[in-house]
């Protein structure tokens, strides 16, 4: 059972935009607040994804587009072994598209739904490869904040990428981000802390906090602090103060030792960067370059024979949605057909706000992007050798530049 459309492949032109049209939908894997997800292929190069879409009239009403475009920004600049990498985006007058890397081992969460016991050694691959990507995105002045099972995505080999920029600050040297965003139960103390005058800010090391508060939770199988979403603030600020962390007797004293290097309240004496991480005895035997290479397996491998998600999203899809992605040629020609050129106008506000977002959404193309760099990268050094060969005659007296990579 699936999502499928007709098999006949339509004729694509190199040099159109991509667009709906270029992808076969597969089958719904996920949703969210006011997106859904689904596994496409793409016609021409037969690769999967997976597609996130967004219906306009929903994020206008919700006052979702400024994040959106936002995660759309950010992730165009990001490429990373232990991220979800983007890929493409386009739109079509109901809904905005992002093509993204196909993960089939499903999210972390899921597989603590699944009872699931991750052992220690599993956790601590997941930590050091989540830290790598956290390492990236310090770089690149980002702070994720948010930090979770269910955001971590595994591949069909078991290594986790990180997912979902929609609520990421990127922050200029030496500032700190002032906003609170996140999901409560891993949102780390200075969060928390009361609004009087001028919040102090927070950075990088809040996803940190982020990460132990997950490694305890998949080693655990529940979290170390008992919070709901709408705990007031002075009530978990008192939680972190006055509850004591417990650590099972049957962990061993260095997995203990780091988660509370992790879930130090104190900021400044929180392990937040890799480098810390790195300096610790217990990694000492980490091979950290293999690690990035996606060299080391984790130690927990997903069932490959079955999709890791929740059935229930395609029946959705199939069943209940009003309108259904896999009939959407159909449902835009009748309404061409039936009011012309344009779709029946919303009214005054609410229009303009679409069309707005019509104007302002950002098309982008990994692919063209990556091609038309090689391109130019080539032409930099046929220009080069040409240069060299006129000045010395001969292209031997110059060492090769060094390549340092993200």
């Amino acid at each position: 059972m699936g999502l499928g459309q007709s098999s006949k492949s339509p004729v694509i032109d190199d040099t159109e935009e991509v667009n709906f049209d270029h992808f076969q939908i597969l089958r719904a894997i996920g949703k969210g607040s006011f997106g859904k997800v689904c596994i496409v292929q793409k016609r021409d190069t037969k690769k999967m994804y997976a597609m996130k879409y967004m219906n306009k009239l929903k994020c206008v009403e919700r006052n979702e587009v400024r994040n959106v475009f936002k995660e759309m920004k950010i992730m165009q600049n990001l490429e990373h072994p232990f991220l979800v990498n983007f890929w493409y985006s386009f739109q079509d007058e109901e809904d905005m598209f992002m093509v993204v890397d196909l993960l089939l081992g499903g999210d972390l969460r899921y597989h603590l739904q699944q009872n699931v016991h991750f052992s220690e050694s599993t956790v601590k691959m997941y930590v050091c490869e989540i830290a790598l990507a956290l390492h990236y995105l310090r770089n690149k002045r980002i702070i994720h904040r948010d930090i979770k099972p269910d955001n971590i995505l595994l591949d069909e080999h078991g290594h986790t990428h990180l997912t979902d920029f929609n609520i990421a600050a990127v922050v200029k040297d030496d500032l700190q981000a002032t906003s609170i965003a996140g999901t409560k139960p891993y949102m780390a103390p200075e969060l928390f802390l009361p609004f009087e005058g001028t919040h102090p800010g927070y950075s990088f090391a809040v996803d940190w906090w982020s990460l132990g508060i997950t490694a305890y939770e998949l080693l655990r199988g529940q979290r170390p602090y008992v919070m709901r979403s709408k705990t007031p603030a002075n009530e978990i600020l008192q939680a972190f103060h006055n509850v004591n962390v417990s650590y099972p007797a049957t962990w061993s004293t260095e997995i203990k030792s780091l988660m509370e290097k992790l879930l130090h309240i104190n900021v400044e004496e929180r392990l937040s960067s890799l480098s810390e991480l790195r300096d610790l005895e217990y990694l000492s035997d980490m091979n950290w370059d293999a690690i990035l290479a996606k060299q080391i397996p984790p130690g927990f491998l997903p069932n490959t024979r079955r999709l890791n998600c929740d059935p229930t999203f395609e029946l959705e899809e199939m069943i209940l949605e009003t309108k259904p992605l896999h009939k959407k040629k159909k449902r835009l020609a009748r309404k061409t057909r039936e009011n012309g050129s344009n779709s029946s106008p919303q009214t005054g506000r609410l229009q303009q706000r679409l069309d707005k977002v019509q104007r302002d959404f950002i098309v982008f193309n990994r692919e063209k992007l990556s091609s038309a760099e090689e391109d130019e990268e080539g032409n930099d050094i046929s220009a080069k050798e040409k240069y060299d060969n006129t000045e010395d005659g001969q292209n031997n007296n110059t060492e090769p530049a060094a390549y340092v990579s993200g």
